[in-house]
C-alpha cells in the first residue's frame, strides 16, 4: 500500500509540474501576441497619418490644379491679352498718345 501512495504522489507531482509548464507556455505565447499587436498598432497608425498626409497633398493639388484651370480661362480673355501687351511689350493702339517722363 505505501508503494501506491508514492506512485499516486509521484502522479500528481508530475501533473502540477505538467500544469505549471502549460500555463507558462501559454502566458508567453499571449505575452508574444500582445506584443505582436503593439507593433501592428504603432504601425497602423504611422500608416494613418502618412494617408492623411497625402490626403491632405492630395487637396492642395487639387486646389491647385483648379487654379491652373482659371488661369488658363483667364489668359485667353481679350482683357488680359491687352495687359500683357501693354505692360510687357509695350504696344499700344495706333490711336493712343504716349506720354513719357524725362529721366
Amino acid at each position: 500500500m505505501a508503494r501506491r501512495k508514492r506512485v499516486a504522489y509521484r502522479k500528481r507531482v508530475q501533473n502540477r509540474f505538467s500544469m505549471f509548464l502549460v500555463t507558462l507556455v501559454v502566458v508567453l505565447i499571449l505575452i508574444l501576441v500582445q506584443m505582436g499587436s503593439l507593433q501592428l498598432r504603432r504601425k497602423i497608425d504611422v500608416k494613418a497619418a502618412e494617408a492623411a498626409s497625402l490626403e491632405a497633398q492630395i487637396e492642395a493639388e487639387l486646389r491647385r490644379q483648379q487654379e491652373i484651370a482659371n488661369f488658363g480661362k483667364e489668359v485667353q480673355t481679350k482683357g488680359y491679352i491687352e495687359n500683357v501687351a501693354r505692360e510687357k511689350l509695350g504696344l499700344v493702339y495706333e490711336d493712343e498718345i504716349l506720354f513719357k517722363e524725362k529721366d
